[in-house]
């Protein structure tokens, strides 16, 4: 049922263009895990919610195309549908996001809720995380919320999360915890911070070139060559990719050696 405010605003469409926003609340109906839900939402939760800024579409590190490895058990997984971004599904040994550059594993972003942050974080399984991303050239943890909602936790004493929190953040400085306020925001963040490893990547792949006559082979060892390899693609991808190249491959089963070289040298070169 309308309220008095909203009436008002009804009945008056300058009103209800310029103000009624920030007067009147609203009944929000939406899906949550499938099922129908039902929220009562305050003008000030609504604005929180929905911050008013708009995300550039610019070219993250000026790059026309970047390819984002999507772990195959990420669920709700960002789609990057206002950038120039390609998406992958390939099982990531760590993260949800990840960068593949040459063949290894370069950087890779782990996404977490409040709620999905603070329980891996009571639970123990952030730590081993943030010690899995810690291995790798570049990596972060976003959280889809603000730090200030810590603070108003009522399952849990906010100061120990606090407290976990920053006590991870030392142990592990290079994995940054990073709070976007918003899973746009969150999406918008991991977009342009793979797009900074690339470049970052192909800068140093670069520099260890020119360098490589000079040095030798021990003191040109980098962060990028130690990086892991990066994941494979699952039979079924591959199944998929042969047939569009028009090669022929079983409907079930194993793939031919040669159709896994064709896929490794039409992808690594």
């Amino acid at each position: 049922m309308p309220t008095r405010r909203r009436l008002r605003a009804k009945a008056n469409p300058a009103v209800r263009r310029s103000s009624a926003d920030s007067w009147t609340a609203s009944i929000v109906f939406t899906t949550a895990r499938g099922r129908e839900a039902c929220f009562w939402q305050s003008p000030r939760t609504r604005k929180q919610a929905r911050p008013n800024v708009t995300t550039p579409t610019a070219r993250a590190a000026g790059i026309p195309g970047l390819e984002i490895v999507v772990d195959s058990h990420e669920r709700y997984a960002y789609r990057f549908a206002t950038q120039q971004v390609t998406t992958v599904k390939r099982a990531l040994p760590c993260g949800d996001y990840g960068l593949a550059v040459d063949g290894r594993l370069v950087a890779s972003v782990e996404r977490k809720s409040l709620v999905d942050l603070v329980a891996s974080l009571t639970g123990g399984k952030l730590r081993y995380a943030l010690a899995e991303l810690a291995a790798l050239p570049r990596a972060a943890v976003v959280v889809e919320d603000r730090y200030s909602q810590v603070f108003k936790l009522d399952r849990i004493q906010p100061a120990v999360v606090a407290d976990g929190l920053a006590e991870l953040q030392v142990r592990w400085a290079n994995v940054p915890i990073v709070f976007c306020e918003t899973r746009q925001l969150a999406e918008e963040w991991t977009y342009r911070f793979l797009a900074a490893a690339h470049a970052w990547a192909e800068t140093e792949t670069a520099s260890i070139q020119r360098l490589a006559p000079l040095t030798s082979a021990a003191a040109t060892t980098t962060e990028l060559s130690e990086a892991p390899g990066a994941p494979a693609p699952s039979t079924a991808q591959v199944r998929a990719w042969a047939r569009t190249t028009c090669l022929a491959v079983p409907g079930h089963g194993r793939l031919r050696p040669e159709i896994w070289d064709a896929w490794r040298a039409a992808h690594h070169g």
